[in-house]
């Protein structure tokens, strides 16, 4: 015959309840300690009796394996706390976001002239003050744009002004130096071009004088001048 079922309740008979206990307790330290070793679980058992009594089985450390739960369960607690604390942060700033987002889209609209029902007199003054400050903004900063573009202009072209002299005064000198050199040869003269032109009267030819005829001394004077004999 097999074990008969026991109805789970609380044993009214003390003596059966400690009987009871004791194999039942011998039994659970004996699972826990075959718990540990078939699957090299970590494992620690703490069982007080009805009577205050302290029984406890550990693979290493009761104590080691308590710290180690209690980190365990902080750790998983503070992750969830983490998470809830994060996703309600980021769920603030998304509400915070789309709010900005919707004001910057109501004022740009307003600054375009749209939307203009809802507003009521003072936020209308303080539009057309802001706009005037803006407009007021931009032709200063255009103002200062074109005065800056004219300054640049000016300069620009005094530089293509002196550019330009420069260039017209290189032309002149490269001309004057051209009619220079253009006047040279013909105020260039020679020895030979000063001389007056040959006349073969004036001189005397040598051959025809006879060796034997005597002159005077004025004659000879006058041949040495290229004057022909005179006769008297």
């Amino acid at each position: 015959m097999g074990r008969g079922k026991i109805e789970i309740k609380r044993i009214e008979n003390t003596t059966n309840r400690q009987v009871t206990f004791c194999k039942r307790r011998n039994g659970l330290l004996k699972k826990a300690y075959e718990l540990s070793v078939l699957c090299d679980a970590d494992v620690a058992l703490i069982v007080f009796s009805s009577r205050g009594r302290l029984y406890e089985y550990a693979t290493n450390s009761v104590k080691a394996t308590i710290d180690r739960y209690k980190k365990a369960c902080n750790g998983t607690t503070n992750t969830g706390f983490a998470s809830e604390d994060n996703a309600q942060y980021y769920q603030q700033e998304a509400s915070k976001l789309r709010q900005q987002i919707n004001n910057l889209q109501s004022t740009n609209r307003s600054l375009m002239g749209e939307s203009l029902g809802s507003m009521s007199l003072r936020d209308m003054k303080q539009l057309e003050t802001r706009l005037e400050k803006g407009i007021n903004k931009i032709r200063n900063k255009k103002n200062e744009l074109l005065f800056a573009e004219i300054e640049y202009m000016q300069k620009r072209e005094m530089e293509l002004q002196n550019d330009n002299m420069y260039l017209r005064n290189k032309i002149a000198e490269n001309e004057r130096a051209q009619q220079q050199m253009s006047m040279l040869p013909s105020a260039r003269t020679t020895e030979y071009e000063i001389m007056p032109p040959y006349d073969s009267r004036n001189f005397l030819q040598v051959n025809a004088v006879q060796p034997t005829q005597h002159y005077t001394h004025q004659q000879r004077t006058a041949l040495q001048l290229g004057y022909g004999p005179t006769f008297s």
